[in-house]
């Protein structure tokens, strides 16, 4: 069910306030709904010794959402160097930071390499050249092609920018020994938001097999496995939630099974960050408009540039108007925002309470891959971040955006290039 019954009680209880004292839109984080699915998480897999979760920076790159993460014992799954850096400015540093990057350029491992270094992990085989050091410990993310099969966010392997092919694999680990590389790891990412828990089983079956495989070729053992991220979250209310305990009861049973053949099992790593914040925050956005033409439009003011997802994917995301019963009587409508464009919508044809200006609408699941993924088309503005403590005090953690923000990058130096005529 979208929204935990919990969170939506309290913060119903305190919304009128929270709008009057913030004004909209804004998304709004429920710290002790986050905290709860982070010991959720590790008490699932407390069977397997060494499990570490690296939290999916991408998902909210909010340095006080990451201090949670970061108190509950988790690392960080960083892509860029913006990224590492956030994590670096909380003191994560080393073996707590997995620099898993794509197209990465050489200055980009210069950064990653610096400052004590994290563990790379390295999307090609190619990218081995473009190491600035020679690092302690290596990783490579691994595509099995035809193997397996993605899903819709992810796609088909085989047509996927991402990873070391199966046929290269066992050379970039060669090619990492004679560098003489010591310690490894290797990951995959095949799906994202996937429901069901038998997928992620697979992979990890997919990736001992794959190591047992290195194993026998090169004399190296694997100190972890990367499983990915892409635990799915129920965003319609009749879907059923992931089965974290089923999950990780076979996962368990496979790495006694590999230590039992094999006399050593490595740790076991993940890098989830929908399933841990994205059911633990909303999109809290104002009725400032409504249109009556084909079709009925609640215009609203936020916009596709606060939450991209159901633009970008045709994703659904609940909507509850705070003060009013969902069994209330209910018109066909479409909630939208004002950019210029058709799928500026957060809504298609969704049957929801009537609506006056002012009422206030609450966006569920958008703790992950909301305000992260935002934009600035049409010169829109991206809103502020709030985060709801467990003591119920609420607490400003990004400012919204400001026009003079959104024109410091005409503020510079002048620079010209001048040639002879040609």
């Amino acid at each position: 069910m979208p929204m935990s019954d919990s969170y939506r009680k309290k913060l119903s209880c305190l919304l009128p306030k929270i709008v009057d004292t913030f004004g909209t839109p804004f998304h709004i984080y429920d710290e002790k709904g986050i905290k709860e699915t982070c010991k959720k998480l590790n008490t699932a897999f407390e069977k397997i010794d060494g499990f570490k979760e690296f939290f999916a920076v991408k998902a909210l790159p909010n340095p006080s959402i990451m201090k949670i993460m970061q108190e509950m014992g988790f690392g960080f799954d960083c892509s860029s160097t913006p990224e590492i850096h956030l994590s670096r400015q909380l003191g994560s540093f080393k073996e707590d930071i997995m620099f898993t990057s794509n197209n990465t350029s050489i200055s980009q491992f210069e950064t990653a390499q610096k400052n004590g270094g994290c563990i790379l992990n390295l999307d090609d085989i190619s990218l081995i050249a473009k190491l600035t050091d020679i690092p302690d410990l290596i990783c490579f993310r691994y595509n099995p092609g035809s193997r397996r099969k993605g899903n819709k966010i992810i796609g088909n392997p085989v047509e996927s920018k991402y990873g070391v092919s199966h046929d290269q694999i066992i050379d970039a680990y060669s090619q990492s020994v004679k560098l003489g590389v010591k310690r490894f790891g290797i990951h995959t990412m095949l799906a994202s938001n996937e429901l069901n828990y038998e997928y992620m089983v697979d992979t990890t079956r997919m990736l001992l097999d794959i190591v047992e495989q290195i194993c026998g070729k090169l004399d190296i053992t694997f100190e972890f496995i990367n499983i990915g991220g892409g635990l799915g979250i129920p965003y319609t209310p009749d879907t059923n939630p992931f089965d974290l305990d089923s999950m990780t009861i076979e996962i368990a049973r496979i790495f006694k099974e590999f230590k039992g053949a094999n006399g050593w099992a490595p740790r076991l790593y993940m890098e989830s960050g929908r399933y841990i914040t994205g059911p633990h925050g909303v999109l809290v956005t104002s009725v400032i408009n409504h249109k009556n033409i084909y079709r009925k439009y609640v215009g609203v003011d936020a916009s596709m540039s606060a939450l991209m997802r159901p633009g970008l994917y045709n994703a659904y995301h609940h909507i509850h108007i705070h003060g009013k019963k969902e069994s209330a009587l209910l018109e066909k409508v479409d909630v939208v925002g004002a950019l210029c464009e058709n799928i500026d919508k957060f809504a298609v044809q969704r049957e929801l309470p009537a609506t006056v200006k002012g009422d206030i609408l609450v966006i569920h699941d958008t703790g992950a891959h909301g305000h992260a993924m935002g934009f600035n088309y049409n010169g829109h503005l991206r809103p502020k971040e709030l985060l709801l403590r467990e003591d119920s005090s609420v607490e400003l953690i990004r400012r919204a955006e400001t026009m003079e923000d959104y024109f410091s990058t005409l503020t510079f130096e002048p620079e010209t290039l001048t040639f002879e005529e040609i």
